[in-house]
């Protein structure tokens, strides 16, 4: 409170308004003034009913301009107020809500400064001091929002374990530089996420609610929930047929054409299903599943939602990870991208956790290589799947190249063990599965140390990558191109040959090779994205993060 009382008194007495003695009563700075002292420090100001966002940064702002309106001036709105307002309405691009931003407020005052004037009544300087405080502290609150994002990501269930950005930003002097270079956009754009793809998500978001509208006009009233109990193949005849053809017309997946039956899957239609099956992550096989069923089902309103979460997501990225060099993990997507310089030189498909084993988000640096790796089973796995398996086949251990070991890493003959009488809980060894094909970290492991102890490797079930849900691990990240990648990383050291890289895979022991860089490592979890030329896809919410996401977006952030 001391401190409080310090910065007002010292405010007052160096502005101009203190050689007068005191600010012209009833004039605008007046008014400012009153609202946003009209306070405790520890309560937010109050304006026209509604409860501001900031008190610090907006006192600061006016403080250093001594209360000075931001929005008006001689008794008329700036051009630049217009261009704020405008750019809440476009917030909603953004994936967030204009009237978190006290957009209906702000209407309401220009609404009525504006017939005023036309009227050649005299607007009350205590309404223009009401909306340049709500101008003001919708930019600061929009701001915050764009550089960090509206939800607190360490306030959901879901671990997210990224770093984000510092909030001093500067908001006060970043408002004053906008309004002295007349400019709102671009100082929005200054602080928008540094990944590249964030304005191309934007722009996809932008032509979904033009769908949605298009929507509202054209198919609201007949877009109802499709069911089927059998996959329908090409030149099968099906009741659900007409209906999404219908969709993929509004998608623009296929352009409307003639046919005389209507209910028949013709080659024409295919065409359309494979878009639709890509855009949506599926293998584009043209046959019309539940994955498919559950694509055509789905709204504009429905990918808005999707692309207005996953917008929130990127904004949670701290400045310092950039897409000039990174390893990205997304795990929505069962994809892992190699990107240097803005450009992705790698990529491969990856099996990720299921989802009671979903692995978590979170960011790392890699900095070594494990060629033909042990693994130490964890206690969970040697609990519930090992011993078990052990109990069953007591050959099981030798058949998988496995070892017991004591804590002290003395080696235990398994026959010695009455595994009859084994009890899960408290079993006294370790199990570690030595280098070789069966071993279940297959060839080469990629190390970033985190404490989830979540790893990038190979495994010997080739045959999953197959398979589109590949939601299928403990939460490590299982690679189907483990020697590409390998090479890939070790391409600084010409040494490193193909044939070396191999022969290092199929060692009977261990060999780590630290990397000449700690390469950026980030698990990301994007149910939505835009490519470069600005075609959007979609993945299944394999893990349920999305609702929380977009419920918390949701709540009015006061």
């Amino acid at each position: 409170m001391k401190k409080f009382l310090i910065f007002v008194f010292t405010i007052f007495i160096l502005s101009p308004a203190f050689s007068q003695e005191v600010l012209v009563e009833n004039g605008i700075p007046s008014f400012i003034r009153n609202f946003l002292e009209s306070t405790s420090p520890e309560e937010r100001p109050v304006v026209a009913g509604i409860e501001l966002f900031s008190s610090v940064v907006i006192y600061r702002f006016y403080g250093e301009r001594y209360f000075e309106p931001a929005w008006n001036k001689d008794a008329k709105l700036l051009e630049i107020a217009y261009e704020m307002r405008y750019e809440i309405g476009q917030s909603k691009f953004d994936g967030l809500n204009p009237e978190d931003y006290h957009l209906a407020i702000i209407n309401f005052y220009f609404d009525k400064i504006e017939s005023s004037s036309k009227a050649g009544q005299k607007v009350a300087n205590s309404d223009f001091a009401a909306l340049d405080v709500l101008l003001t502290d919708s930019y600061v609150m929009l701001s915050s929002h764009l550089n960090m994002g509206k939800v607190d990501p360490e306030s959901l269930k879901t671990i997210w374990n990224i770093q984000r950005n510092s909030p001093e930003l500067r908001i006060d002097l970043r408002l004053e530089s906008a309004l002295a270079k007349g400019s709102i956009r671009k100082s929005f754009e200054e602080i928008y996420p540094s990944f590249t793809i964030y304005r191309k998500m934007r722009d996809g978001l932008r032509q979904l609610f033009d769908d949605q509208n298009r929507f509202d006009r054209e198919q609201e009233a007949s877009w109802k929930s499709l069911k089927t109990n059998k996959s329908v193949k090409l030149g099968e005849s099906d009741n659900i047929i007409p209906e999404i053809r219908k969709r993929l017309y509004f998608w623009e997946f296929l352009q409307p054409y003639d046919t005389d039956e209507e209910k028949i899957y013709d080659s024409l239609m295919e065409s359309g299903i494979k878009l639709l099956q890509k855009r949506h992550g599926m293998e584009p096989d043209g046959v019309i599943g539940q994955g498919t069923i559950r694509a055509a089902n789905m709204t504009p309103e429905d990918l808005i939602t999707t692309a207005s979460v996953n917008l929130e997501r990127l904004r949670w990225l701290p400045d310092s990870i950039k897409d000039l060099e990174l390893i990205l993990v997304n795990t929505a997507n069962f994809q892992l991208d190699f990107i240097q310089k803005r450009d992705t030189i790698f990529t491969s498909r990856v099996i990720v956790g299921k989802s009671y084993h979903s692995t978590p988000q979170f960011s790392a640096q890699m900095s070594y290589i494990v060629f033909s790796p042990t693994w130490t089973v964890p206690a969970s796995i040697t609990r519930n799947e090992i011993i078990p398996a052990v109990k069953r086949d007591h050959q099981y251990l030798a058949k998988k190249s496995m070892r017991l070991l004591t804590s002290s890493g003395a080696v235990v003959d398994p026959n010695t063990i009455d595994w009859g009488k084994v009890n899960p809980r408290n079993f006294p060894y370790i199990v570690r599965q030595e280098p070789g094909d069966q071993n279940s970290l297959g060839l080469v492991k990629f190390m970033f140390p985190n404490k989830y102890s979540v790893y990038i490797h190979d495994t010997p079930s080739r045959s999953l990558f197959a398979r589109e849900d590949r939601a299928l691990s403990h939460g490590c990240i299982r690679i189907q191109k483990p020697f590409e990648l390998a090479k890939t990383l070790l391409s600084f050291d010409a040494n490193w040959t193909d044939e070396k890289i191999r022969n290092a895979m199929r060692q009977s022991r261990e060999q780590t090779v630290m990397l000449d860089r700690k390469i950026p490592v980030v698990i990301l979890y994007l149910t939505y994205w835009t490519d470069g030329r600005g075609n959007a896809y979609f993945r299944h919410d394999i893990y349920d993060r999305d609702a929380e996401i977009f419920n918390a977006l949701k709540k009015q952030k006061i």
